[in-house]
């Protein structure tokens, strides 16, 4: 038995209340009560008075793994020659390359670094799992997790469009543990399989899909009622149309109304807040405030924000009709790459400029998301890693949200049509630390479905992150004293120090036999896979561990 304790910190931990001067106990990497025996003592006891000390940090949208980060890494050599991420002391390290894609190796490190301890990819193609595990098999140290990609899956569109909705459910349940997934993502449901086809975008909810006769709407509606029937953990993710256009957000507020009923979360909502007119991005501005006050109004919804920080960065998404819009846009080098039977990804690299009136608008559209939700637990903090920029941003979002000075400042210094364009120069809120917590840590993993993260209550996973208070916020958030993964002390006085073997964490909700046939047949006739081939094995998953699923999956 292991037993670490952190003594005499101030410990914010939301979810219990907890705002004061406490101690945290570990045992066998789960935090525990302290003991009541004085004769108990630690095997290692971390004096962190004078220090803050928080649940480590939970991303519930990032793009790390998988075939469209692949892609950008070879679209974006000279990222390579941007310079390394330095071998440390601890063994079994090694360098990793910088930039806005980085090695899966430095991720790991770059993540625990900035204090976190559990990242999820947001995307990945049914095709593409089982070489995201393997990559999630090389990145050290945190926990790791990845939505499956169905929105314009062909099988699933075929159950739909015949109103089977229990064949739907079954093949929701078989596919999450074919892949050894961990959720499901819709993205742009129907546009990307139309614009494969030849046929252009799709524009609205009810527009016909070519060929498979379903609309997004039904998409959207039947796969949400599968993930709510089968209890999974984190409702559907979404990523709805119209991405990145003007005058979307009248398409985001009906697509929140069809919802109603069922969960939902919304993802780099930032993206789908524009006004204006389709095509003109002269008239683009805020409409963050309606789609807001929906959002206050509704419990069954949670958004991340996908901020836009100013820099170089890579656009990465599964909706390829997307990636071609913004190579039309910016004219840069871009690659597409199509998975059968369900995604289309574009890959473009992007700068986003402070003096760009439309990048100006999207930096403070994100800000005026978490200004405007009233409930920090329905919110969470995202770059939607690393389209908006890297997760390395982090520090520099919670000092905006901290210092309405800070912000005023930065506001000032974009063109004029931001504040006339936009409600950020009207909101004077400031974040707490508590607040902090909420929407990096607490709220993340309550919105994943993460019963042991996001707290340090009994049974909590013992991931635990100390920062130095700093009344600079930025440097605050960037540095962390000590970072503490499953018990296991791996960045202390800033430096990593052990490199812990991060856990994947996947549902292995109950599937039914009987369709295994079908769902064979349909791979026999439609799938360059074989039905047998496809499923990833026990074996190639990293430290597997099955999260409960409430509508009777099995657990680990």
């Amino acid at each position: 038995m292991s037993r670490l304790r952190i003594a005499g910190g101030h410990l914010i931990d939301p979810t219990h209340g907890v705002d004061g001067i406490a101690d945290v106990w570990i045992e066998d990497g789960r935090v525990v009560e302290a003991p009541t025996d004085p004769d108990i003592r630690a095997d290692r006891t971390i004096d962190a008075r004078g220090f803050v000390v928080m649940p480590a940090g939970v991303d519930v949208h990032c793009h790390i793994a998988g075939p469209k980060v692949n892609s950008a890494r070879i679209l974006r050599p000279e990222e390579a020659r941007l310079g390394a991420f330095p071998r440390s002391k601890a063994a079994g390290s090694r360098s990793g390359c910088l930039g806005s894609v980085p090695t899966s190796f430095s991720t790991g490190a770059k993540y625990a670094g900035l204090g976190y301890a559990t990242a999820v990819d947001a995307a990945i193609a049914p095709l593409g799992a089982r070489p995201a595990h393997h990559e999630f098999r090389d990145t050290p140290i945190i926990d790791k997790a990845f939505l499956v990609l169905l929105g314009n899956n062909h099988y699933a569109m075929d159950r739909i469009r015949l109103g089977e909705r229990e064949r739907l459910r079954a093949f929701v349940a078989w596919i999450l543990g074919a892949t050894k997934g961990f959720g499901i993502k819709v993205v742009n449901p129907g546009g990307v399989e139309k614009w494969k086809q030849g046929e252009g975008n799709v524009a609205s909810l009810d527009e016909v899909v070519p060929h498979f006769e379903v609309t997004p709407r039904q998409i959207l509606t039947e796969i949400a009622r599968a993930v709510d029937d089968l209890g999974l953990p984190h409702p559907m993710h979404l990523h709805g149309l119209n991405l990145g256009l003007p005058g979307n957000a009248s398409t985001t507020l009906e697509t929140l109304r069809a919802l109603d009923g069922h969960r939902a979360h919304l993802a780099h909502i930032q993206f789908h807040s524009y006004g204006g007119e389709p095509g003109n991005l002269g008239q683009f501005d805020s409409h963050a405030g309606p789609l807001a006050d929906y959002i206050n109004t509704h419990p069954n919804l949670s958004v991340d924000v996908g901020q836009v920080m100013f820099g170089e960065t890579t656009s990465m998404t599964a909706d390829g009709a997307v990636g071609q819009f913004l190579h039309k846009v910016n004219g840069r080098k871009w690659v597409s790459h199509d998975l059968e039977m369900e995604t289309g990804c574009g890959v473009v690299p992007i700068t986003y400029d402070d003096k760009n009136a439309v990048h100006a608008l999207q930096w403070a559209i994100g800000l005026e998301w978490y200004l405007r939700v009233d409930d920090p637990w329905r919110i969470a903090m995202s770059t939607d890693h690393p389209n908006g920029g890297s997760f390395l941003a982090y520090p520099q979002i919670i000092a905006l949200l901290m210092d309405r000075g800070y912000r005023a400042d930065a506001l000032k210094a974009l063109p004029d049509r931001v504040r006339a364009r936009s409600g950020l120069g009207d909101l004077s809120r400031e974040y707490s630390l508590s607040e902090i917590a909420i929407i990096t840590r607490a709220a993340p993993a309550r919105m994943l479905g993460l019963a042991n993260k996001g707290h340090l209550g009994p049974g909590a996973d013992g991931d635990v992150t100390i920062y130095s208070p700093d009344d600079d916020k930025e440097r605050m958030f960037a540095i962390p004293r000590y970072l503490i993964k499953g018990g296991e002390v791996v960045l202390d006085d800033g430096e990593l120090r052990r490199w812990a073997d991060g856990r994947t964490l996947h549902v292995a909700p109950d599937s039914d036999p009987s369709v295994d046939p079908e769902i064979a047949g349909w791979f026999e006739r439609s799938s360059s896979i074989a039905f047998a081939n496809f499923p990833v094995q026990a074996e190639e998953v990293a430290n597997a561990h099955s999260i409960p699923v409430s509508g009777g999956g099995k657990t680990s």
